[in-house]
């Protein structure tokens, strides 16, 4: 069976959307990809960094689902990462209310050996200098690392972001970003620009809009699927990412025509998580519904045109 190796963040999060809001519930980046990537015939183990005060039956969660956690480090007498937002209206824009890094500040990831030679490395949302020390720890080359980042290390550490990207073969950002990191409008442009950064590979999500995938010249377009209710959409784009690197692991096809699968089921995966606070919807959904939902995405992308 395949190895993928997540890094990322084990949390806390208080969230508040137009629907409802919830005291400190499971959350951070490696959370949401473990849990996606669990629907796939991989062999999984997260990289990340806890608290004494974070639940033992969150820990069993994970290990329930096949997640192997003993690189998650248990600091003593420490506080977990915790996290605080309010989603506006459209539930596209947010305002962080209270980000408290406790245990993160100081996290030096340790790889567990069986790990260090994963096929796949999915690098989540964490300062650069944290996702290089992990490639520094690999004892083989991935066949393929996938990046995601965000805004806030473009304005506080470009540089350190630029070294990464120099290392890892596929990105994952939204458009917002990608417009930032490349000073170009055009997602286009933005992409065409990004590739010269070092990733073969450029994804960029657009929520609701669904992701567009570029290697090149060559473009692909995978919408979301339209919803009937958006409750939280906290933890969509990790779990998108979840998705599309267990896709990969387990279908151990890097190409670009299984690239555009893996971003469809990562869309698929990530069309659930918004459906409940938080984690919720991960835990409780079953096999059977992911495949029914990938049939309603074929339906939604697949026409008939005659070319004249």
């Amino acid at each position: 069976m395949n190895k993928l190796l997540i890094v990322g963040t084990v949390a806390f999060d208080a969230i508040e959307t137009p629907f409802g809001k919830t005291d400190k519930i499971l959350g951070g980046a490696a959370t949401f990809i473990g849990l996606s990537a669990s629907f796939f015939n991989v062999k999984s183990a997260i990289v990340s960094v806890v608290g004494e005060d974070f639940p033992q039956e969150y820990l069993d969660l994970l290990s329930d689902r096949d997640i192997d956690i003993s690189g998650i480090e248990i600091v003593k007498g420490g506080k977990t990462f915790f996290w605080s937002g309010r989603y506006h209206n459209d539930l596209n824009s947010r305002d962080t209310l209270v980000t408290e890094l406790n245990v993160l500040a100081d996290f030096q990831p340790k790889v567990p050996v069986e790990y260090k030679d994963s096929d796949v490395v999915m690098l989540g949302n964490l300062h650069p200098m944290v996702q290089i020390s992990v490639l520094d720890q690999m004892t083989a080359k991935p066949k393929l690392v996938v990046l995601d980042t965000m805004n806030f290390w473009m304005d506080c550490a470009l540089a350190e972001l630029h070294e990464v990207m120099k290392r890892v073969d596929v990105i994952t950002i939204n458009d917002e970003e990608a417009r930032q990191l490349s000073g170009e409008y055009s997602l286009v442009k933005a992409a065409a620009k990004i590739h010269t950064m070092g990733p073969k590979y450029v994804v960029i999500k657009k929520g609701e809009h669904g992701a567009l995938l570029f290697q090149g010249k060559e473009i692909f377009f995978a919408p979301a699927l339209p919803l009937e209710e958006v409750f939280d959409p906290t933890g969509a784009g990790d779990t998108f990412a979840g998705g599309f690197s267990g896709f990969i692991a387990q279908s151990e096809n890097i190409s670009f025509g299984n690239m555009k699968n893996a971003i469809i089921y990562g869309s698929n995966l990530a069309s659930f998580c918004v459906e409940k606070f938080g984690t919720e919807r991960m835990l409780d959904l079953e096999k059977e519904e992911v495949y029914d939902r990938l049939k309603q995405f074929r339906e939604l992308t697949q026409f008939d045109i005659e070319l004249e």
